[in-house]
């Protein structure tokens, strides 16, 4: 067996394209330092000025890249190009020294980019302006670029049933939204734009100042959960409209962005008879009645959330903290308005359970996804019948369309993988000292891209405890989780790099 010859020029090519992508983003936080005269507008411009220049000579060294890229190099792109631009996007922090540590700059910057939210940062408040909106764009840049993922690049790769969303949404028939690929992610990303300036026009109004309303809504519509304050989301409890503007806005970024799409152009059939929107709005409904029922029995809010006061009543605050909770934890956001850990042990288990739901594919949110909750469930109901019925032919429908075999094969795969990845992740971190509940609750939530874990590394901590080596290997989890975990995973296997 020889060894696979690659199109290395393209990879570095596209890396350098990454690059200057991310140098323009950190001339935009400079801008940012800059107005707020917050003290190191020039340490972000060299930063900006050191990654823009990078990607400029890997582009000019690789112009005359030969124009085609097969699997493997797409394989390699997708996983490699996150890391180079986790690696450029810990510059601002370090350059500034709002984070000296490497390590801890590297967590920053991959939790921001794989829009995990977990952060090290003990005092939030105190980081200058320019680098806090850098943290915040790191969630926009990823959650830009999970949606090209998932619309243009995993369907192709066949990454974990990835191309049963391609069927459904950009691929051939009446419902494409655009013969080219690349016309497709455009007018995704102008609704994700729209998104973001309508909710922080909305957050201003609603009483937040720009800067804060900027960064919330940054961190909204990609599901992230990096807060401008120490108590995220917790800070404005006595201000409901705040939060029920990022309630609502949760709620979008975690659907489908081509359902988005649909209803703009007036097509409101294609939302409610989607089975995967039906089932993710059927969740968000009956978790956060249960959570809000138990949190009205059961729960003391005044002790949970941070000490703000309930505002509108018991009734208003239990609905509002269950349900700005539940939409957090399944779209994987990771905001928090209180501490769920201490609304009863059920409900603890509870949330721990909903991180492994995920939102909608072709959303910005982690996790296993609704869709792939809709074919397991629906094969497992097929699988009873089959018992009964050993020589019918029982096909998995999906929008009313028969699922392929291949398919139900490669979302079981997906799940299996998924669990395993979870249990090896929880095991490891138990390695440092860590105990029962705080592993298997740092696993989840990194692997899954939700933020607040259980624990020593709860809702109202964060991960500056965990030791280093722990910090790499979340931080490799959260990569995994992002990527849809074939998409890494296949990297180390030794037939990737070898021919046929």
């Amino acid at each position: 067996m020889s060894r696979i010859k690659l199109n290395y020029k393209i990879i570095f090519h596209f890396f350098g394209l990454l690059l200057l992508f991310n140098g323009g983003f950190m001339l935009i936080s400079t801008l940012i330092s800059l107005i707020y005269s917050d003290g190191v507008t020039l340490e972000l411009l060299l930063a900006g000025l050191t990654t823009l220049l990078l990607g400029a000579f890997a582009m000019y060294r690789t112009k005359d890249h030969r124009k085609e890229m097969n699997k493997r190099e797409g394989y390699i792109v997708v996983a490699f190009g996150w890391i180079v631009m986790s690696l450029s996007g810990t510059l601002p922090y370090v350059v500034t020294q709002a984070i000296p540590s490497f390590t801890d700059a590297f967590f920053e910057t991959m939790s921001g980019y794989t829009t995990t939210g977990a952060s090290i940062l003990n005092d939030i408040e105190v980081v200058p302006k320019g680098v806090l909106f850098w943290r915040s764009t790191t969630h926009w840049i990823g959650g830009m670029g999970i949606i090209v993922l998932a619309i243009a690049i995993l369907p192709l790769l066949g990454v974990g049933g990835m191309q049963l969303f391609a069927a459904e949404a950009p691929g051939p028939g009446g419902d494409k939204l655009h013969p080219r690929i690349t016309d497709t992610a455009k007018r995704l990303w102008l609704i994700y734009v729209g998104y973001t300036v309508a909710e922080t026009i909305l957050l201003q109004f609603a009483g937040m100042s720009f800067f804060d309303a900027i960064n919330h809504a940054l961190s909204t519509l990609s599901t992230g959960g990096f807060s401008t304050k120490n108590a995220s989301v917790a800070y404005w409890n006595d201000n409901p409209a705040i939060q029920y503007i990022i309630i609502f806005f949760m709620f979008l970024a975690g659907t489908n962005f081509v359902l988005s799409y649909y209803l703009f152009k007036g097509k409101v059939s294609k939302i409610l008879e989607d089975e995967e929107f039906k089932l993710y709005f059927t969740f968000i409904a009956v978790f956060t009645i249960i959570a809000a029922v138990l949190i009205y029995f059961k729960a003391d809010i005044s002790i949970s959330s941070i000490d703000h006061p309930m505002v509108l009543g018991e009734g208003e605050s239990a609905i509002r903290h269950a349900l700005f909770q539940v939409l957090s934890v399944v779209t994987t956001t990771g905001f928090v308005t209180a501490d769920y850990t201490l609304w009863t042990p059920f409900l603890t288990v509870f949330f721990f359970g909903m991180m492994f739901l995920g939102g909608s594919a072709g959303s910005t949110s982690g996790g296993v996804k609704v869709m792939r909750q809709l074919i397991l469930i629906k094969n497992s109901f097929i699988e009873f019948k089959r018992a009964l019925h050993p020589n019918a032919i029982l096909p998995v429908r999906y929008n009313g369309k028969s699922v392929s075999k291949d398919i139900v094969f490669n979302v079981l795969g997906f799940f299996i993988l998924y669990m395993l990845s979870f249990i090896v992740g929880a095991l490891v971190f138990s390695m440092f000292n860590i105990d029962f509940t705080s592993a298997i609750g740092l696993s989840a939530s990194s692997l899954g891209n939700v933020g607040p874990a259980f624990g020593d590394f709860g809702p109202v901590n964060n991960y500056s405890a965990l030791p280093p080596l722990g910090k790499w290997w979340a931080s490799f989890l959260m990569l995994i989780g992002r990527l849809e975990l074939f998409t890494v995973l296949i990297l180390l296997t030794p037939f990737f790099w070898r021919n046929r």
